[in-house]
């Protein structure tokens, strides 16, 4: 690409903004596209805006020097040019979709209203205005649902319980955050979340968000039992967007198929973040979207090397405020084949848990709870993916070894 060419963005989170920053200080400056009124902000940190801990001032981003607010409606392939709502026609010499994901809303009957809308005290919990909705809603005593045990789910009924609401949190599988904690680690989230006052229900399927003139008054579950509710956040995950580059035609799966040069089947055009499948992965986490707009920043300003071959990630969650902090953190395979070697650090007292999995003397994933000073010396020795020494004294000094604490 040369010097002159211009890069267009669509998408103001993480990637996005991360992207448009890195061309900016490259050289090659980028305009950024995005539907939202508000400021550019990490959406990682929205529980702690709904929790109270935070000011949506406090989790906004730095935004890029060209920053354009529309809803981009199409690309022209041929033309290279974006269509807007407003019925403006953008230019681009490459384009960048970063159009994240949306949540996933189950087909429960009574979950949308007639106009296809969610009914009043009905929440997403994915965007600042979904926050920032809840946040009104939300007073003590209130009785909130939370549909979805897995990671923003446990977020959202933890910020909930913070602000004092009486929380109910459903999750259908047998076990909370099943996707990156193994059995115990899961018992530790379902225990803090009951010392704050949250009602967990596991292997618990919604059938129906009841309503009344408009308004929801309880959710069923399949068994009959109707759970009574002010607020209901529906928390079941998300799934990229992709409608832009399937209407245009892109190799789009799960997400829109990328390479290592984070290109689409159309070489002009790009993808990246939690719509961006690459290597048959979609990650959907911080990290991966930081490391591929440095990947594609480098490559639009000139880089003829830059590649990016993938992301071994780490989930991380921090809630802390009143007396209650809680960390945890979880990374590669944290339940163990038959064959690996599992090293296990607990204490009842403390609600602590460490749990590394070792598989032909390399460390393959751990989880920790409650106490994440080690998490840092085991996560590079798990991105290095070196051969462990034979003796395992190292491996437990990296589990101990949490500088002092």
């Amino acid at each position: 690409m040369t010097s002159n060419e211009r890069v267009v963005v669509i998408g103001t989170g993480l990637a996005g903004v991360r992207l448009a920053r890195r061309l900016g200080e490259l050289g090659t400056p980028a305009l950024l596209i995005g539907e939202e009124e508000h400021q550019p902000y990490n959406r990682v940190l929205l529980a702690e805006v709904l929790a109270g801990r935070y000011s949506p001032e406090v989790i906004a981003l730095p935004a890029p020097a060209e920053l354009t607010r529309g809803r981009v409606t199409g690309i022209d392939r041929e033309r290279r040019t974006v269509a807007c709502a407003d019925g403006s026609v953008i230019a681009y010499d490459r384009l960048v979709l970063a159009t994240g994901s949306n949540p996933v809303l189950p087909p429960l009957r009574g979950l949308f209203t007639e106009n296809h809308q969610l009914p009043e005290g009905v929440h997403a919990f994915r965007t600042m205005d979904d926050c920032l909705g809840l946040s009104k809603a939300v007073r003590p005593g209130a009785r909130a649902v939370v549909i979805g045990g897995g990671l923003l789910g446990v977020s959202a009924a933890r910020a909930l319980a913070l602000r004092g609401a009486q929380v109910v949190l459903a999750q259908q599988s047998e076990r909370l955050m099943e996707r990156q904690l193994d059995p115990a680690a899961s018992k530790l989230v379902k225990r803090h979340l009951t010392e704050l006052g949250v009602e967990v229900h596991t292997e618990c399927r919604v059938r129906d968000v009841r309503c009344v003139g408009g308004a929801v008054r309880s959710v069923e579950m399949a068994d009959g039992y109707a759970l009574d509710a002010d607020l209901v956040v529906v928390a079941c995950g998300v799934r990229p967007r992709v409608g832009l580059a399937q209407a245009a035609g892109l190799d789009v799966r799960k997400g829109v198929v990328v390479d290592d040069e984070l290109r689409t089947s159309d070489p002009y055009i790009h993808a990246i973040g939690d719509c961006a499948q690459h290597d048959g992965v979609l990650y959907g986490l911080a990290t991966p979207a930081l490391e591929q707009a440095d990947a594609l920043a480098e490559s639009l300003a000139g880089d003829a090397t830059a590649r990016y071959t993938g992301t071994r990630s780490l989930t991380r969650l921090t809630l802390t405020g009143h007396d209650s902090p809680f960390d945890l953190a979880a990374f590669g395979e944290t339940e163990a084949l038959p064959g690996d070697d599992v090293v296990q650090l607990a204490d009842a007292t403390r609600g602590t848990y460490r749990k590394v999995v070792v598989r032909d003397d390399r460390l393959v994933g751990g989880v920790l709870v409650g106490e994440l000073g080690t998490v840092g010396a085991l996560a590079r020795a798990w991105e290095g993916a070196e051969p462990l020494p034979s003796d395992g004294g190292p491996l437990l000094h990296l589990l101990t070894n949490d500088g002092g604490s």
